[in-house]
């Protein structure tokens, strides 16, 4: 009886690990967009023997509106939508290229 290599199983359970992991970064990142920080500390004492963590959120005190774009959005668009100008659309996200905007991207719109 031929015995079975341990890769059988070792590479679906990598394939399986690296979703997870791929999952979770995104899931922190997409989180953190929010504007929502989340802070973890933990403290021992200095005999070693207890430990406790304790997790706060911190909300910014400065909401920013964000437009999320949709298929077939321009800057245009999403300023006619918004009832603001298209210049100050570009001007608050300097670092999005106008011609390559792609449905679930998040915008923040100017004030």
């Amino acid at each position: 009886m031929r015995r079975r290599s341990p890769a059988r199983w070792l590479a679906p359970l990598a394939l399986v690990t690296c979703a997870v992991a791929i999952y979770t970064v995104v899931n922190h990142e997409l989180l953190s967009d929010d504007g929502n920080a989340t802070t973890t500390s933990a403290t021992t004492s200095t005999t070693g023997r207890t430990a406790s963590t304790a997790t706060t959120k911190h909300k910014s005190t400065k909401k920013s509106k964000t437009y999320i774009v949709k298929s077939g959005d321009s800057f245009s668009v999403i300023a006619a939508k918004e009832g603001i100008d298209a210049s100050a659309l570009q001007e608050a996200n300097p670092d999005v290229d106008a011609s390559a905007l792609h449905p679930g991207q998040k915008l923040k719109l100017p004030r």
